[in-house]
């Protein structure tokens, strides 16, 4: 029987557009917990970390390359202190967005003195650093400070550093890279499955590869998964929407080969933003393919 430790992260600093700070309600809300108990699963609540209001800070600038960072480097920082201390008590950590600079902690607190693999299931790269950055916004630096790159505030969040090798990682299901990222990603050695790859090969055939790659000589691999790589279409509420994205059958198989690995080691659920959806239905998603995840089949 697994347990798992659910942690709400009420963070919307990290991103443009407001009310993602309120998608942990909306997946509990859409009644993830007692779905979880459902399939077996001992289940601990152990509620929200603190995250400050915007309007409670001072505003940055229009041209700020790191917007929010002192708030967003506690915050993920006071997350990964807690994701390492549900680890060592034995527990799948379950972390609830916000945005997904949230996984700057989680994955930093699940890699703690170990070596692990990722798997970043989104339709960007988030490998912008304050340099190539267009926005400002650090929810697209999540992935580049966890292999090392930008403000050591962000890279070294709790003493490791890179939290994860780039040869550890695959980013599956882009389709939006700026410019200068795109240049990084093809030097990093992170392994990148766009949507086009998906298109041509199917989603069985990336996801079997992406879970081989992050498996070898690791402790198994963390799911960081923003809502926005499934089509807004499917997933309305979230901030940085992108056509062409996974359905929602592809969704559901790439968590399905996640379970069928036995190697998942924690789980990000993230960018679902309340304001934006349509009847709760982005949050209800990702009840769904948390759930499958974790182990819930068909038949």
């Amino acid at each position: 029987m697994r347990d798992v430790a659910i942690i709400g992260v009420p963070l919307d600093l990290g991103a443009g557009r407001r009310g993602v700070d309120m998608g942990p309600s909306a997946i509990r809300y859409a009644g993830l917990r007692e779905r979880i108990v459902a399939l077996g699963c001992q289940v601990r609540d152990l509620g929200n970390i603190s995250v400050p209001l915007a309007e409670q800070i001072e505003p940055p600038t229009p041209d700020e390359r790191l917007r929010y960072l002192q708030p967003i480097a506690h915050a993920v920082r006071d997350l990964a202190q807690r994701v390492r201390d549900v680890v060592a008590s034995g527990a799948l950590p379950l972390m609830l967005g916000g945005d997904h600079s949230l996984s700057i902690g989680s994955v930093a607190g699940v890699a703690h003195n170990r070596r692990i693999g990722v798997i970043w299931l989104d339709a960007h790269g988030d490998y912008n650093t304050p340099e190539t950055t267009p926005s400002g916004n650090i929810h697209g630096m999540g992935l580049a400070a966890l292999t090392g790159r930008g403000h050591p505030l962000l890279t070294d969040v709790l003493g490791q550093m890179p939290a994860v090798h780039p040869a550890d990682v695959a980013l599956v299901g882009v389709r939006s890279l700026d410019d200068g990222e795109r240049d990084a990603l093809r030097a990093s050695g992170v392994r990148v499955f766009t949507m086009h790859d998906i298109d041509r090969r199917g989603m069985a055939s990336v996801m079997e590869e992406a879970i081989l790659h992050v498996s070898v000589n690791t402790a198994g691999f963390h799911l960081s998964f923003d809502l926005d790589a499934l089509d807004p279409n499917e997933a309305p509420g979230v901030g940085t929407p992108v056509l062409g994205g996974m359905t929602y059958r592809e969704a559901h198989l790439a968590m399905e080969l996640v379970a069928a690995s036995g190697r998942l080691i924690g789980l990000d659920l993230v960018e679902v933003n309340p304001i934006l959806d349509e009847r709760n239905t982005t949050a209800l998603l990702a009840v769904e393919f948390a759930l499958s995840a974790l182990g819930k089949r068909i038949y």
